[in-house]
C-alpha cells in the first residue's frame, strides 16, 4: 500500500546527515530540528502556529483540553472515520455525537450537523477525509450561527487547498479555530516512528497549547495547567524537514496516480471512482478509495490478496457499532450512507512510487474480475 523505502532512497543522505548531527549533539528532545521544523510547517500551510507533539491521536486530544471543552459537552463528528477521532472525546469525557456522512466526499454531512445541533454542543470535528477537503464554507456558517468550536482533524490531508466561496485559497487545517495532523509513517508527510501537530492562528490558544505538550510547564518546575507528555522528538523532525519540501511534489505524484486509476477504472459497471468536490488541488489522495457496487467488495478484497495485489477497506465497522462507542441515542436510520460505505469501499496502493505498470496491472485485475 505503501513504498516508504522507495520514497527513502531519494533523501536518504538528508536524512542520514540529520540523524548524525542529532547524535552528535545529543539534542533528542525539543532541539533544532524540531523548532526549525515548526517554523518550516508554520511558513508552508501560512498558519501563526504550529504546536509539535508525539502523534495524531494526542494532537486531537490536546486541542480539545486547550479549548476548554469541560465533561458533558457534546462534540460532533463523522461515523465514517478513524476511531481516534472519537476516542479522545470519549477519553476526555466529553459527549461524541455521530452523524452521517456525504456519499460522495465520504465527509462529514453538514445538513446532518445541524440536526445534531442541541444546547450541550460545544465543538464539531470535520475529518479531511481521504485526503479530500470537507465543506469548510457550510462547517464554519453552522459553528458561527451556534457559537461553537471547529476542530479539523486534518491527519490525512495535510497539503491540501480549500477554495472558500470568498475565492481564498487556505491550507486545510487551518481553517477552524484549531486543527491536528499526523505524521503516521503512511502519511502524506511521515516520519519514521510517531508524530503530530497542532495548527492554530489564536494566540492565546496556542500559548495554552505549549504548556499542555509539556507537562503543563512553561517554566520548568512551575506546572500552570494540567497538561500531558507529548512531544516531537529530534529524530523525527529531521526526517519531516527532509520532506516538506517535497510534500507538494509527494501530492502531486499521488494525484498523477489517482487520474491514471480514474482514466483505467472510470465508466465501467460497479465501480465508482473517487469523486473531486473541487479541483484536483482539494483532494491529496491519502487513499484512493473505489466504490465497488456489485455486492462483491469482499470477494475483490478476496482476489486481489490471491494476486498479490495489496488493498484496504477503510472502514469495516461504522463508529456507532463499534462496541466502545454504542449508545442507545443512535438509530440505524440515521446512518444509511455510512452503513452503505461499509459494504462498498475498497483502497487502492496509493503512493509516491506508483509507476504505470503497477496501476495499470492493478486496474487490469480489478476490471477482469468485476466484469466476470
Amino acid at each position: 500500500m505503501v513504498d516508504l523505502q522507495g520514497q527513502y532512497g531519494s533523501i536518504k543522505d538528508q536524512i542520514n546527515d540529520s540523524l548524525q548531527e542529532i547524535m552528535n549533539t545529543s539534542a533528542f528532545i525539543n532541539g533544532p530540528e524540531v523548532q526549525n521544523f515548526q517554523k518550516e510547517l508554520e511558513e508552508y500551510l501560512g498558519v501563526k502556529h504550529v504546536i509539535p507533539c508525539a502523534n495524531g491521536t494526542d494532537a486531537l486530544q490536546i486541542a480539545m483540553m486547550g479549548l476548554g471543552l469541560k465533561p458533558g459537552d457534546e462534540v460532533i463528528t463523522a461515523d465514517f472515520t478513524f476511531a481516534a477521532t472519537v476516542e479522545v472525546i470519549a477519553l476526555l469525557q466529553l459527549t461524541p455525537v455521530l452523524v452521517d456522512v456525504d456519499p460522495e466526499t465520504f465527509n462529514i454531512d453538514p445538513e446532518a450537523i445541524k440536526e445534531a445541533i442541541t444546547p450541550r454542543t460545544k465543538a464539531i470535528v470535520p475529518v479531511h477525509l481521504f485526503g479530500q477537503t470537507a465543506n469548510m464554507d457550510a462547517i464554519m456558517e453552522i459553528a458561527k450561527a451556534h457559537n461553537l468550536f471547529v476542530i479539523e482533524d486534518n491527519a490525512q490531508a495535510i497539503g491540501a487547498d480549500f477554495h472558500s466561496k470568498e475565492g481564498k485559497t487556505i491550507k486545510t487545517g487551518t481553517i477552524g479555530d484549531v486543527g491536528s495532523t499526523s505524521f503516521f509513517p503512511s502519511k502524506n508527510l511521515g516520519c519514521y516512528g510517531d508524530g503530530g501537530a497542532i495548527f492554530t492562528n489564536d494566540d492565546d490558544l496556542a500559548h495554552t497549547l505549549r504548556g499542555i505538550v509539556n507537562h503543563g510547564m512553561y517554566e520548568r518546575y512551575h506546572h500552570d495547567v494540567v497538561g500531558v507528555n507529548s512531544r516531537l522528538d529530534s529524530f523525527q523532525a529531521a526526517v519531516l524537514r527532509a520532506k516538506l519540501p517535497k510534500l507538494d511534489i509527494y501530492n502531486e505524484a499521488r494525484k498523477a496516480a489517482a487520474i491514471r486509476y480514474d482514466e483505467a477504472l472510470g465508466g465501467h459497471d460497479h465501480i465508482i471512482i473517487p469523486h473531486r468536490s473541487g479541483d484536483c488541488d482539494t483532494h491529496v489522495f491519502h487513499q484512493y478509495t473505489l466504490k465497488i457496487t456489485n455486492g462483491k467488495r469482499d470477494e475483490l478484497v478476496k482476489h486481489l490478496n490471491e494476486q498479490g495485489i495489496p488493498c484496504g477497506v477503510y472502514y469495516p465497522i461504522p463508529l456507532h457499532n463499534q462496541k466502545a462507542y454504542k449508545d442507545a441515542r443512535y438509530n440505524e436510520a440515521d446512518f444509511p450512507v455510512t452503513n452503505q460505505l461499509i459494504k462498498e469501499v475498497i483502497s487502492l496502493p496509493m503512493h509516491t512510487e506508483l509507476d504505470n505498470d503497477q496501476i495499470d496491472h492493478i486496474t487490469k485485475t480489478i476490471i477482469e474480475f468485476v466484469n466476470n
